[in-house]
């Protein structure tokens, strides 16, 4: 079964408060008919419908402190509570304790180490790749995951051939910001239709997004409601491109931000686990869990063990279960 992954970074359950959210405020139909009607707060959760799961979270895994990016990341990436075998969530980049986590025991290296196809979707630009180079710039815990696994990290060639995508969806602010005025330009739909054709490619796929831990540091409600109302376009081209009884689709987030932008902090607010795919599906990435769709007193559990699920999906029709057994366990 092919798998992929959106990462939204900062995003909260919020409070149904326009004052301070903006989930609240933007214009998002098309995931608010996939809820029912519902807006994406704390109070929609949990939902199961004709097409969406929608679970409440916790991401702060029985660790004092806000969640941070780089133990958060690490979990969906590992499903292990490091937080609370390091004792303190850390971030935003990984130190040394936390990265010794992502080398081997992700799920990027997992699926490689099954004989399956992995990728990080994202591209990035040839600044980023000279930051590493020059040990000005520290990989964050995602691509830290990927290079570790043996995978390589998309760059401009590969958006510019059609082989990634940029971090925003739809390469605009490789145009705005970066001044490459050749670069690709998708419209929101047409760069969800795009994230679905280049998802079919892979067992495993991730894409991440990270404007919206951004503009939570920055409390800049125009610029939170702009990004949500073109998410919800390409999540439209996405779900009509995507081949829902091949695949299933899971997006969530490592902590709370965006959804409160009375603060520039990190809040301590629940995540959204958002399925998208048949029904079946959705159930089976659900068992194991403490009756998740009816019940959010398991949402410890969920966060923690949300790579391990996700790596069952994708192996559901490897031909060893012994296989699957001792990797998940590894």
């Amino acid at each position: 079964m092919k798998l992929l992954f959106l990462f939204l970074d900062g995003i909260g359950l919020g409070e149904n408060n326009p004052e301070k959210n903006p989930f609240t405020r933007a214009k998002m139909p098309y995931l608010n008919s996939l809820l029912g009607g519902r807006t994406l707060i704390q109070e929609s959760a949990p939902f199961e419908g004709e097409q969406a799961t929608l679970l409440s979270v916790d991401p702060n895994l029985g660790v004092k402190g806000f969640p941070q990016s780089a133990t958060g990341q690490s979990v969906l990436l590992t499903g292990i509570n490091i937080p609370a075998e390091l004792g303190y969530h850390y971030g935003p980049k990984p130190n040394p304790e936390v990265a010794q986590y992502l080398d081997g025991k992700t799920i990027f290296a997992k699926t490689v180490n099954a004989g399956k196809k992995a990728a990080l979707l994202n591209a990035y630009p040839p600044r980023y790749f000279d930051g590493i180079d020059s040990g000005k710039r520290l990989y964050s815990a995602i691509p830290q995951a990927v290079s570790n696994a043996g995978l390589p990290l998309f760059t401009q060639d590969d958006f510019y051939a059609g082989r990634a995508l940029s971090a925003d969806f739809t390469g605009a602010g490789w145009r705005e910001f970066m001044k490459l005025d050749d670069s690709p330009l998708y419209e929101s739909e047409e760069a969800g239709r795009k994230v679905a054709e280049l998802a079919s490619q892979y067992d495993f796929s991730f894409f991440e997004y990270w404007a919206s831990d951004y503009a939570g540091h920055k409390q800049d409600m125009d610029w939170a409601i702009r990004q949500l109302e073109t998410f919800d376009s390409v999540l439209k081209g996405l779900l009509e491109a995507w081949q829902a009884e091949e695949g299933l689709i899971v997006l969530t987030s490592d902590h709370g931000n965006m959804e409160d932008l009375s603060t520039r902090r990190h809040t301590d607010a629940n995540v959204p686990l958002l399925l998208f795919g048949n029904l079946n599906n959705r159930r089976e990435f659900q068992k194991g869990y403490s009756r998740p769709h009816r019940d959010c007193a398991s949402d410890l559990q969920i966060f923690g063990d949300l790579a391990k699920h996700c790596l069952l999906m994708v192996m559901r029709h490897a031909p060893s279960r012994r296989f699957i057994s001792s990797n998940l366990s590894a």
